[in-house]
């Protein structure tokens, strides 16, 4: 509040303005006296000129104009002959002390206490502008005594004492009116001040709000003044700035992006390279170890020889297996398997993958249920959607047990199907439940390389939902687990 605008403003305006109203008045005490008084000599010559133009002669009545003239101005007149001693016109009841006095001055027997302020002389008229002090009454008067050119002289008086009450009082008023021009320029000045200062004030919690990246701020109080153009600069700066930061924040979140994915791709790369030297190792190590003993002919017998080439081949094939997947997920986290969106027949799908695992299934001893009369029509890339079905009903029959069923549903929900398969069995370790979807990774290693798994089937399973927008997941029962992905209903 020290230093603010407002109050500097306020400050210099009233100061110039009581500066100016002091500067007059003190203009009014030291002229305005002398300024009433040059005024009223310039009426006292007025009114000379008037008679002097009139030529009263005794008996004739003066034009009503003249009178109004003298009793506005507060003048006494008093005309009289060439012998001084014939009054020809007068308007006051002191006409004879006038007389007296006229002829005093006239004849040169009257000069005490006279000061003369003016004179004009000419061929036949001639006349002094006095300042004459009446020393019994104590009053001062401002008189003009002259000759006309009618030969008549004349006497015409104002009392001073009237202009310099006029001057007092007019004093007095300006005072009076000066202070409470003042007071009132004073609050008028303030409040306008006030109206002046809002908007700067508004663009100064504008601009705080903008160094705090705060961009909502928007200046409303419009105008067209120059603080008005300011303002709508401030809110095209302010959207501008939210641009280029938006812009900013996207560059830099896709270079984040693009650092996260790499660094990503590298732990992927270091991963895929551990997890495939892992899980080659033991069929490598097979192959070599029944190879070698084929070599060495460790059992000549027919029968052996043929057992060790089954585990050769078998094994050699799980590796194949395994190639061919990490192939196709390699493929689809990279998105260079294109998805084909298409309509089908979610229901007829499940079928065709029922009945194509009809002796696996027979082999398990499992039951399947799957109730789905009606057609499902879904939207999907109907070839990756059938490889999911395949995967979940493979770990199906993969983690089957108790009563060896599993039991596959379709559940329509705001226009998004959730498929399930469902397998009695030992439930999935709440902390490994989301981290099966993660390559390579075996709840039960030793099971898991019973039945030939490698862990990458789920994987599969994730990388396919992701390429069409989709989800999966699994939910723990009591009695098993269930397996589910979404897909959009058409």
């Amino acid at each position: 509040m020290k230093h603010s605008v407002k109050r500097k403003i306020a400050v210099t305006f009233i100061a110039v303005m009581t500066a100016a109203l002091l500067a007059i008045a003190l203009l009014n005490y030291a002229f305005l006296g002398t300024y009433y008084t040059y005024q009223k000599m310039d009426k006292l010559k007025q009114a000379w000129k008037i008679l002097s133009q009139l030529n009263i002669q005794r008996g004739e009545d003066v034009p009503a104009e003249f009178t109004q003239f003298c009793a506005t101005n507060n003048l006494k007149v008093l005309v009289v002959d060439s012998y001084l001693n014939g009054r020809i016109y007068q308007n006051t009841i002191d006409s004879e002390v006038m007389q007296i006095r006229l002829a005093g001055i006239e004849l040169g027997l009257e000069r005490r206490n006279i000061t003369v302020l003016d004179q004009v002389a000419g061929e036949d008229y001639s006349y002094e502008i006095q300042n004459f002090h009446e020393s019994t009454m104590n009053t001062d008067y401002l008189q003009l005594v002259g000759q006309l050119g009618s030969g008549n002289y004349c006497m015409i008086q104002c009392p001073v004492d009237s202009i310099q009450d006029a001057a007092s009082i007019s004093n007095q008023f300006y005072t009076y009116v000066g202070i409470v021009t003042i007071l009132a320029g004073a609050l008028v000045i303030w409040l306008v001040a006030s109206r002046i200062v809002k908007p700067v004030k508004e663009l100064t919690e504008i601009s705080k709000r903008m160094a705090a990246l705060d961009f909502d701020a928007r200046y409303v109080s419009g105008g067209e003044d120059e603080i008005g153009e300011l303002g709508n600069n401030f809110n095209s700066m302010s959207d501008r700035l939210e641009l280029a930061i938006a812009e900013l924040k996207s560059a830099n979140a896709e270079l984040q992006k693009d650092i996260e994915r790499k660094t990503q791709l590298d732990e992927m790369r270091r991963e895929f390279l551990s997890n495939v030297t892992h899980e080659l190792k033991t069929p490598l190590a097979l192959i070599q170890g029944y190879a070698e003993g084929l070599k060495d002919n460790i059992n000549e017998d027919q029968e052996s020889r043929e057992f060790y080439c089954d585990v050769i081949v078998d094994e050699a094939s799980k590796m194949n297996e395994m190639v061919k997947k990490l192939l196709n997920l390699n493929q689809l986290e990279f998105g260079n398997d294109q998805v084909t969106m298409e309509r089908f027949d979610l229901a007829e799908v499940i079928r065709g993958v029922l009945q194509s695992s009809a002796i696996l299934i027979e082999q398990k001893g499992a039951k399947v249920v799957f109730h789905q009369e009606e057609p499902v029509p879904v939207w999907g890339d109907e070839f990756k959607v059938e490889e999911v079905i395949t995967n979940y009903l493979t770990n199906a029959l993969n983690h089957l047990d108790y009563d060896h069923v599993i039991e596959i549903s379709c559940k329509t929900e705001d226009h998004v199907v959730t498929t399930t398969v469902f397998n009695t069995g030992d439930p999935v370790p709440e902390e490994d439940i989301d981290k099966i979807w993660i390559k390579f990774y075996k709840v039960d290693k030793a099971r898991t390389r019973a039945y030939g798994g490698s862990g990458i089937g789920l994987s599969i399973v994730k990388a396919i939902m992701d390429s069409m927008n989709q989800k999966c997941g699994a939910e723990n029962y009591d009695n098993g687990v269930a397996f589910w992905f979404t897909l959009e209903r058409v």
